[in-house]
């Protein structure tokens, strides 16, 4: 039998029974940068999550599950992934209208870990100036919508205690094989058909029709 007790503000008592009440003490805090062992974690994470949400009461929160090897750390609090077309672009118009985007990144094997990456952000799309560089970053993939990059402005490590172990099998090949039999045009139609509007009627991708 083990049990978990809820320490001082900011930290986590494990106490196993009959171990002498030994402590197993787990800070939490706030980083200021995002580090090398960190960003090894968060890069060689195979699932990562990303929220956004429109200002205001009303309209929809997003969470999207990532993989694909999509995410870099640009710098100690500069980051972004690769944006894959899909069939909603919730977090282009999100970004388009505040900026407003959270990260989060857990371990599901070795040791329990989270990590929230809390900024701002904008779609960089391939008529940018500065597109080619951003995407050399990443694998080549068919299917490149844009390139999300964000300023980080909170790090937040947490402890991870509840998230359960998996293994890992491998990722998927579906939306890769989607995207190679809908060839450059047929992605550029889908993209006009159903990525101009969030679904709350936010501007997502601008067109030139």
């Amino acid at each position: 039998m083990s049990g978990l007790r809820v320490g001082e503000a900011g930290s986590y008592n494990r106490v196993k029974a009959g171990s002498g009440l030994k402590k197993l003490t787990r800070s939490m805090g706030v980083l200021e940068q995002i580090d090398e062992q960190m960003a090894e974690f968060l890069e060689n994470s195979p699932v990562y999550f990303v929220a956004t949400a429109p200002s205001g009461q009303e309209g929809h929160i997003n969470l999207s599950p990532k993989g694909l090897n999509s995410f870099r750390v640009l710098g100690p609090t500069s980051v972004a992934y690769l944006d894959l077309t899909g069939s909603g672009a919730e977090t282009i118009a999100h970004l388009r209208q505040n900026g407003r985007i959270t990260f989060l990144f857990a371990a599901f094997s070795d040791k329990p870990r989270i990590v929230r990456l809390y900024g701002r952000g904008s779609a960089v799309f391939p008529d940018a100036t500065d597109f080619e560089e951003l995407v050399s970053k990443f694998e080549t993939f068919p299917g490149i919508r844009s390139v999300i990059r964000v300023t980080v402005d909170r790090i937040a490590p947490s402890c991870g205690f509840g998230v359960p172990l998996m293994d890992y099998v491998g990722m998927r090949s579906e939306l890769v094989e989607w995207a190679e039999r809908k060839g450059r045009d047929g992605i550029a139609a889908y993209q006009r058909d159903r990525n101009r509007k969030s679904i709350d009627g936010l501007s997502a991708m601008d067109f030139k029709d």
